[in-house]
């Protein structure tokens, strides 16, 4: 604008209009007088200098004034005369324009700044041919500027000299002012925060609750304050966040002392809060001369005394004063507190509700800085717990005096170093020993028997040298020559240098309780001899005493018991004892059968005789109990029982059997004649179901039998190959469809010695127990392997050798047993199969069986996965492996011989007679063993073999076989039962029969024996 002013002075007039070009030029005055602002041109070859009206104004100059350069540089202060001065000429010279403030003095001599501006004229060559500009009157501007910047300066000095650190920041967060307490606080320059973002300068502090503050202060528009900690600096900071137009303003302040005093404060006040004592705080003047008012009590001081603080505040410490305060107490703690001194007291108080209690008062004087006191402080502790302890304690004392004349014990003090010893009256009056004279510690050892001496001064002299305690009995003789036994107990004393100076100790006299002890050692040597256990029980139902005999019972060491509550010691049902000590106490006695356990576990059956003991007083003392163990004998007869109801059983099941096996022998034996005479093959099957089921039902009754008469029977070497063939084909006739058999059988599998019979009979029952457990389906997997038992195997199962076994496993993957039943699953009638489904007979067979073979049985079974039993068999590796007869070989016929057929039953001799004379044999027959006696004696050299009954009416088979031998003592004979074979076969033996059939028997297996004999 200026330049353009300047120009308008020396612009030659153009194609405007002058109408217009004075219009402008108005405009331009206008504008120049509102702006103080004027023109100026300088020729430099005439050396004039041309100013408009507004600069000859600016110069309190009429208008056209026409001034000298000189003139017009001597308007401005001396101090700028020369820089002006050098400008111009350097403008002329070089071209240089300028433009600069500078004071001037008017024509009027105003005091006023100007800024003035120049730039060279140049001629057609470009050579400088003068200048021109402007000049403007700032002096208001320049006035403003100066107060606002002697304002920045008082402002700065204000902020530099705050005793609140202070920074600015724009809205981008950069930091644009610091004063000195900031970079003191934060321990950085200006110059590291000045223009930098806040987050480099303080790391940290981006998204911290820092930046928080800073943003609820532009965000609200108001101020915003906040406390934390800057652990870069390990400080805390209080911060209050003024919003500005360009930012942020934050004054804060290092509070980290004070945090600290603040804590020591909190934690100060939470001690006094929560300390035990009594804390009171009292004016320091006194209210009428008595007491001073309490200003603050602690919570201890309600929890003593019962009083809530508003009761106490205001009012003086007498309210807690009751009939037996002491009243010199009183007297004196008033009297302190009027010199201004400390003062230490216990004292009787009242509590709210009236009670006494005993307080130790520690009061003090608290004084300000100027030396004053302002208040009283006491520290207050409720001793009425130490004041009933030391009266209990002096009581006790007491007591104790009583005691010790009564139990005779006194108390003694040994000082070796000096030679000196002191009794107690006590132990005067046990020696009979001069009060007057204290003895010497060579006349204490003189009372000890000589054995005894040596062995006290020993422990005294190590009690002395080694700081050992000792407690032992001595014998010593009185000053009367009277024996007596004591006990001595003593402990070293320390001097302060930590060396044993002197040894206290206490004697007392047990001769009377040796006595008793060397009585009731005897008494218990005696119970100790007894077999029964006997055993004493406090009132309280612990054991007093526990003689030898109930350690071997019970398994309990009679230290182990000792003190030791009986109810849960030996009791199962603890309501048991409860009745009966109830019942003894009431009674004075009770006897009967009662249950114990051992210390195992394991229950006791005793016959137990419980006696109530009183004491000289009539009192009850203890209960003695006599307890004689029947558990074994009840045992044998338990088993003397089952064996009765096992030979009943026996004997019954040997009848029933008889009979059966005269039911199925003819049926056994007219199969064989129906398969001769009916060739046809449905017939032949029907025929085979028949004989199956018949040889079922005669199994079945060996296996009672076994069972009932024991298991042994004939044995020879037995293929378990053969043996689980014959099973397969059983069980595919017997097992429901939806069960799986799967059989495995070594190749090289070792014979054994075995009645095969019996063994079928324990696999069976051990497969009908699997199918039992599968009745929804399921697999059953039947394995034979040789096995080797060495010492290691043999000595984990009692029951085997060491040695060649067969192991027959039977698997299934049924519901699995139980394991609280596991035990008993071999114990005879025991079954968890529904009333009327099991016998309980089975597993208990297959135990007897096995373990009759020699063998052991392991079982294994888990809950809904299934049971695995594993018959272990002795094997003879070196027996060869032959196979069975041939099954299909023919059976041997008759050439005419006579066989006598004796049997009470019609069936069977007939049915016999029909068989025998199908294969070629002529046959007689006899009811009985008289009838065929008679029979026999009018034929003897006719009849080849007799074939007799062992069971029949009038004369029974032995009989019938001597009466025959007399005869003919080289008659042939066979004889056949439905008992079994053992019991029959003995009887048989006894009477020289050595050949014998088992009814019920097929019509093969009897002419096969019947051959086997007729050609011996």
């Amino acid at each position: 604008m200026t330049f353009e002013i300047a120009s308008m002075h020396t612009a030659q007039p153009t194609g405007d209009t002058e109408e217009q070009r004075q219009k402008n030029q108005l405009l331009l005055k206008m504008a120049g007088r509102a702006a103080r602002l004027g023109g100026w041109t300088f020729d430099a070859g005439s050396q004039t200098l041309v100013w408009s009206d507004e600069t000859c104004e600016i110069h309190d100059l009429p208008g056209g004034h026409k001034p000298t350069l000189d003139e017009g540089i001597a308007y401005y202060t001396p101090e700028h005369r020369d820089m002006i001065a050098a400008t111009v000429s350097r403008c002329l010279s070089a071209g240089t324009p300028f433009d600069f403030e500078a004071e001037m003095i008017t024509a009027h001599q105003r005091r006023i700044w100007v800024r003035a501006i120049g730039e060279p004229v140049r001629d057609a060559s470009g050579a400088v041919s003068g200048l021109q500009g402007a000049l403007q009157d700032i002096t208001a501007q320049h006035r403003n500027e100066m107060e606002r910047h002697a304002l920045s300066t008082k402002l700065s000095a204000t902020l530099a000299g705050m005793s609140d650190a202070f920074f600015t920041m724009d809205r981008n967060w950069l930091i644009t002012y610091v004063n000195d307490e900031m970079t003191r606080s934060v321990n950085r320059t200006r110059e590291e925060m000045l223009n930098k973002l806040l987050w480099d300068v303080f790391p940290g502090t981006k998204d911290s609750s820092f930046h928080a503050c800073y943003q609820r202060a532009i965000d609200t528009g108001k101020v915003a304050t906040h406390v934390d900690y800057y652990a870069p600096l390990g400080k805390w900071f209080e911060l209050r966040s003024h919003p500005t137009d360009d930012g942020v303003a934050v004054y804060f302040q290092d509070v980290t002392q004070r945090r600290k005093d603040e804590e020591q404060l909190r934690l100060l006040q939470a001690c006094v809060e929560r300390m035990n004592d009594i804390i009171v705080v009292t004016e320091s003047e006194p209210v009428d001369g008595l007491w001073p008012k309490v200003l603050y009590v602690n919570p201890a001081f309600e929890r003593n005394t019962g009083y809530q603080p508003e009761d106490i505040i205001g009012k003086t410490p007498s309210i807690l004063h009751g009939p037996r305060t002491q009243r010199d107490v009183l007297d004196r703690i008033r009297s302190s507190l009027e010199r201004w001194e400390p003062v230490r007291e216990e004292i009787l108080n009242y509590k709210k509700n009236g009670e006494e209690f005993w307080l130790e008062l520690d009061i003090v004087p608290l004084a300000d800085a100027g030396g004053r006191y302002t208040h009283w402080i006491s520290i207050e502790r409720n001793i009425t717990d130490r004041k009933r302890a030391a009266e209990a304690l002096r009581q006790k004392d007491n007591l104790l005096k009583v005691g010790g004349r009564v139990g005779k014990v006194g108390g003694w003090t040994a000082v070796p170093s000096v030679n000196a010893v002191q009794w107690s009256d006590e132990i005067h009056t046990l020696l009979a020993w001069p009060r007057s004279s204290q003895p010497t510690l060579g006349e204490f050892l003189s009372i000890f028997s000589a054995e005894s001496r040596a062995s006290f001064k020993a422990a005294l002299d190590a009690c002395v040298a080694q700081g050992t305690s000792f407690d032992r009995e001595f014998q010593i003789t009185t000053c009367v020559g009277e024996l007596k036994w004591v006990r001595v107990a003593a402990e070293p004393a320390r001097a302060d240098d930590g060396e044993v100076s002197s040894v206290h100790g206490a004697l007392q006299d047990t001769t009377s309780m040796k006595q008793v002890e060397d009585r009731l050692r005897e008494q218990a040597a005696l119970l100790d001899k007894a077999q029964d256990a006997i055993w004493v029980l406090n009132l309280d139902g612990t054991v007093a005493f526990w003689n030898a005999s109930a350690e071997r019972i019970y398994g309990w060491a009679a230290h182990e018991v000792r003190d030791r509550g009986a109810r849960e010691l030996l009791f199962q049902d603890t309501a048991t004892f409860d009745r009966h000590r109830q019942a003894v106490l009431s009674a004075g006695e009770w006897v009967g059968e009662i249950e114990h356990k051992t210390r195992d576990g394991k229950p006791l059956l005793l016959v137990s005789r419980w006696t109530l003991v009183r004491d000289e007083a009539g009192e009850p003392r203890s209960i003695l109990a006599i307890n004689t163990d029947v558990t074994h004998q009840k045992l044998l007869e338990q088993q003397f029982l089952r064996a009765q109801r096992m030979e009943s059983i026996g004997t019954l099941a040997g009848g029933i059997a008889h009979d059966l096996h005269n039911v199925l022998a003819p049926i056994m034996m007219s199969i064989e004649l129906l398969k001769d005479s009916l060739p046809d093959p449905a017939d032949q099957m029907l025929l085979k179901t028949i004989e199956v089921s018949a040889r079922r039902g005669a199994d079945m009754i060996k296996q009672v039998l076994s069972f009932a008469r024991g298991v042994e029977g004939k044995r020879h070497e037995v293929r378990i190959q053969d043996v689980l063939h014959d099973l397969d084909q059983i069980l595919s006739e017997t097992i429901s469809k939806n069960i799986s058999i799967a059989s495995s059988v070594a190749p090289d599998l070792w014979q054994v010695q075995a009645d095969p019979t019996q063994l079928q009979q324990v696999l069976m029952n051990l497969c009908v127990n699997a199918r039992d457990a599968m009745p929804g389906g399921g697999r059953i997997r039947i394995s034979a392997e040789n096995m080797l038992v060495d010492e290691h195997c043999a000595a984990m199962n009692i029951e085997s050798r060491v040695g060649a076994y067969v192991k027959i496993e039977v698997e299934d993957n049924g519901t699995g047993i139980a394991p609280d039943i596991q035990e008993r699953i071999f114990d005879p009638f025991f079954t968890t199969k529904p009333v009327g489904e099991g016998t309980g007979l089975g597993l208990a067979t297959t135990l007897a069986i096995v373990k009759s073979h020699g063998g052991f049985v392991h079982m294994h079974s888990e809950l809904g996965k299934g049971t695995r039993f594993r018959i272990h068999l002795p094997a003879d590796p070196a027996a060869h492996s032959t196979r069975s007869s041939d099954p299909g070989a023919a059976v041997p016929r008759g050439n005419g011989e006579l066989i006598m057929v004796v049997d009470d039953e019609a069936a069977i001799r007939q049915v016999t007679r029909q068989t025998l004379e199908a294969y070629g044999y002529r046959v007689v027959v006899a009811v009985n063993g008289a009838e065929a006696v008679a029979s026999y004696a009018q034929n003897v050299q006719g009849i080849s073999l007799v074939l007799t009954d062992m069971m029949m009416p009038v004369m029974d088979g032995p009989a019938t076989v001597q009466a025959l031998r007399q005869i003919n003592p080289l008659v042939k004979l066979i004889g056949a039962s439905g008992l079994s074979q053992n019991g029959q076969a003995a009887r048989a033996v006894g009477v020289g029969l050595e050949h014998f059939l088992p009814k019920p028997y097929t019509a093969e297996v009897m002419l096969r024996l019947i051959d086997t004999v007729l050609k011996e």
